[in-house]
């Protein structure tokens, strides 16, 4: 997972995030740690975790749980959702969505900006820009949020 997450960050990132911040040779094994931690500690029991494989390899990971911000109209926040480059368009990252935020939710996440592609992708799931923006590890991000679907 902490190999998929790293590709995923140096495949969308470069050119938004700091070259020494990708090219840390110790990135690998700090995202190790945070999936470790994020899959065994007590603390995130309510995330859920979905992996997309290809040809027996993992492709891509995502990751929910509940919102980091109290205050917040959303149930769900989406912390992670990276699919290899080689398997955008594939459905991966739509089927790790759906595994990971279910339709009867509201939910929220950040995407960088720019990231043009990301951004599609989630206005294509339902997804709008709310005004709100942040700069995390140095790159700007803006929140997407989702209402619940309707019920039919």
């Amino acid at each position: 997972m902490a190999r998929v997450n790293v590709r995923s960050w140096r495949e969308t990132y470069r050119g938004l995030m700091a070259d020494d911040v990708l090219d840390d040779p110790g990135l690998e094994a700090t995202r190790e740690r945070f999936w470790t931690s994020a899959l065994t500690d007590p603390r995130f029991r309510e995330n859920r975790v979905a992996v997309a494989e290809r040809d027996g390899e993992l492709v891509g990971v995502a990751m929910s749980g509940p919102p980091l911000d109290d205050e917040t109209p959303w149930t769900r926040q989406l912390y992670v959702l990276y699919v290899h480059a080689a398997d955008h368009g594939t459905g991966a990252g739509s089927a790790l969505l759906d595994a990971v935020v279910d339709p009867d939710e509201p939910v929220a996440l950040w995407v960088a900006d720019p990231n043009p592609r990301a951004q599609a992708f989630y206005r294509k799931h339902g997804f709008v820009a709310d005004g709100a923006s942040q700069v995390d590890d140095g790159v700007r991000e803006i929140r997407m949020v989702r209402s619940a679907k309707p019920k039919h």
